[in-house]
């Protein structure tokens, strides 16, 4: 069915923009987005540029804590169907503390809030009515932060706790969003409870995997420290000054025990992709797929957990991604997920060479 026939309310020209913004504000995300059919990569892809705004404006070290908290205020405002201010206050409001320059792509998404916002608005009630509230949740937990570290320039998280609370606000919200668009209709009781109970989870899981492996860039490109200060001090690891190589084996030390952490969520993310429905174009794969590859970058940074403090990217290799993508593309097996995430996580998983090879 084309995009046309499963959205009859929104501009097509529109909603092709927003498919493409996607490829380039996240590579992995657009992964999930491709292997969703109609209508739910739409919901799926609109839902995601939405709370991509946010972050970009969270994200933005070149704009003072308290403009980014009025930003971000501002544009929360603007997804409340109840209130008077719309995307194009939004856009006029930001439009001042764009970068200079050619607009990356994130920023250009920004820019193009009302583009967004208008693609987002033709979606049926019922979708917008599942994506709001989570999305607001996460555009007020941003704010929260920003206010919280207002006198420090970027974020410096303190403890455990609030290192979970602050993935909640990033990710979990984003598990809660999912399922909330899973959940529509008839769901049996018991699956929807367990759906509910695990989503959160699966979102902290791959934001965790985030923090533990872009310590360097979080820090240098973005000013924020998300690796606990009471875990550094436990390594004697001053946390503004945690990519300092005399520093290494402390920090690294930390960047693993936050990818502990990470995989502790590994259990409960994995039960909530064998309970998600299939259906409105949901697809296993969309799922599988960055909670597998998830697995290979916790591999990674077990075993060279330093290479999140330099310029050395922590990440699987093209080969690993493809043969993770072809063995999921298609399946609705759900009996591979443990198989797959056992092998993956004692070493890099390549497609093994059959007679056709």
């Amino acid at each position: 069915m084309s995009q046309q026939d499963d959205h009859p309310r929104v501009d097509q020209a529109d909603l092709r923009w927003c498919h493409r913004s996607v490829q380039g504000v996240s590579r992995t995300f657009a992964l999930t987005v491709d292997v969703l059919d109609e209508p739910m990569s739409s919901y799926i892809c609109l839902g995601y540029l939405v709370c991509r705004i946010a972050d970009t404006i969270e994200d933005a070290s070149h704009i003072s804590s308290e403009t980014q908290a009025e930003l971000l205020e501002t544009y929360d405002a603007a997804l409340d169907p109840e209130n008077e201010i719309d995307a194009a206050t939004f856009a006029s409001a930001v439009e001042p503390h764009l970068p200079t320059g050619e607009l990356d792509d994130d920023w250009t998404v920004v820019r193009n809030a009302p583009r967004v916002l208008r693609t987002f608005g033709g979606l049926p009630d019922e979708v917008q009515r599942a994506i709001i509230p989570p999305a607001r949740e996460l555009v007020q937990g941003m704010t929260t932060f920003v206010d919280r570290y207002s006198d420090t320039g970027g974020l410096r998280i303190q403890t455990r706790e609030e290192l979970e609370e602050y993935c909640y606000y990033a990710a979990g919200t984003v598990g809660n969003l999912i399922t909330n668009l899973l959940t529509r209709g008839s769901v049996a009781s018991e699956r929807r409870q367990q759906l509910y109970e695990t989503a959160e989870e699966f979102g902290l899981l791959l934001q965790l995997v985030n923090v533990s492996k872009d310590v360097y860039d979080d820090y240098t490109d973005e000013d924020n420290i998300y690796l606990p200060a009471e875990w550094l001090a436990d390594e004697d690891v001053p946390q503004d000054q945690l990519v300092d190589p005399e520093h290494e084996a402390g920090a690294a030390t930390v960047v693993r025990r936050t990818a502990s952490l990470a995989g502790s969520f590994l259990d409960d993310a994995e039960t909530y992709l064998e309970t998600i429905p299939l259906r409105d174009g949901n697809t296993l794969e969309a799922w599988a797929i960055p909670f597998l590859l998830a697995v290979g970058t916790l591999r990674e940074l077990l075993s060279r957990p330093e290479d999140a403090l330099s310029e050395t990217d922590v990440k699987i290799s093209r080969e690993e991604v493809f043969a993770v993508v072809e063995e999921m593309s298609g399946t609705t097996d759900r009996d591979v997920l443990n198989r797959l995430r056992t092998r993956i996580a004692e070493e890099p998983y390549h497609r093994r060479p059959t007679s056709a090879d």
